[in-house]
């Protein structure tokens, strides 16, 4: 049986001045479902996301997102299904001047209401560093922290929310090879544990291997191809061999 969507874009355009980043860009994202979007540097990856939740607002198209058409909602409305859709920063976004337990707790003063954090709060922290594997780094401070570990308690930041999507923009950036594949095998973990949908964002290839069950390719603000990472390892098109040689 097919699984149902949980995200559909319909030609999707957006440019900045006369530079066109998406023309007529479509895809859809199913339940239970990693799809990586893989381009190269400038090709409009990053801005897809953020159009996705609304953080850049799109030209034209169609965006729906868990039922809800995005252009549509009222803010309130919106700000309620920001909290079903995970965002993991490029830069992890982590705020310097609070404590890794201040910096998960974060979200919850938002989303939830002051009984659940009085009755929730040190449940759901716990429970988001145990799942990243750092729960002994809840009284630190981010800059105490190695790079990989600042991503880590980002990713333990998102899911704390329990959400149903999951948009992750560059998990492995900057990171050296052996934490990059601990990062990619800990977004399976999250997939498998939670069942959640997620787009990666990402021009890693090992990163794109080990957590994609299909794979996007965008090329000139257009969706190229889409296949799993083998087959598209496999293509005969040089164009795609270019991301693989």
């Amino acid at each position: 049986m097919t699984k149902p969507s949980v995200i559909e874009v319909d030609n999707l355009i957006k440019a900045f001045g006369d530079n066109q980043v998406l023309r007529n860009f479509s895809m859809s994202l199913k339940q239970g479902e990693n799809l990586a979007v893989l381009g190269k540097s400038g090709s409009g990856k990053s801005v897809l996301i953020k159009c996705i939740i609304d953080l850049i607002p799109a030209d034209q198209g169609r965006i729906v997102v868990l039922d809800k058409q995005i252009n549509d909602v009222t803010q309130d409305e919106l700000d309620k299904l920001r909290a079903k859709v995970g965002f993991l920063f490029q830069s992890n976004a982590l705020y310097d001047s609070m404590t890794v337990r201040e910096n998960l707790e974060f979200p919850l003063r938002r989303h939830w209401s002051k009984k659940q954090r009085d009755e929730g709060t040190d449940n759901a922290v716990l429970e988001a560093l145990n799942d990243v594997g750092l729960a002994h780094t809840i009284d630190m401070m981010p800059s105490a922290l190695s790079g990989g570990m600042r991503k880590r308690i980002a990713l333990a930041r998102t899911l704390i929310l329990k959400p149903v999507i999951i948009l992750y923009d560059e998990p492995t950036t900057g990171l050296d090879p052996v934490t990059a594949r601990e990062i990619s095998h800990l977004i399976v973990t999250v997939q498998q544990k939670y069942n959640t949908s997620s787009i990666i964002i990402s021009h890693d290839m090992n990163c794109i291997n080990i957590t994609s069950n299909r794979v996007i390719m965008l090329m000139d603000g257009k969706c190229y191809a889409e296949d799993t990472y083998k087959n598209l390892m496999n293509s005969a098109d040089p164009k795609i061999n270019e991301f693989f040689c």
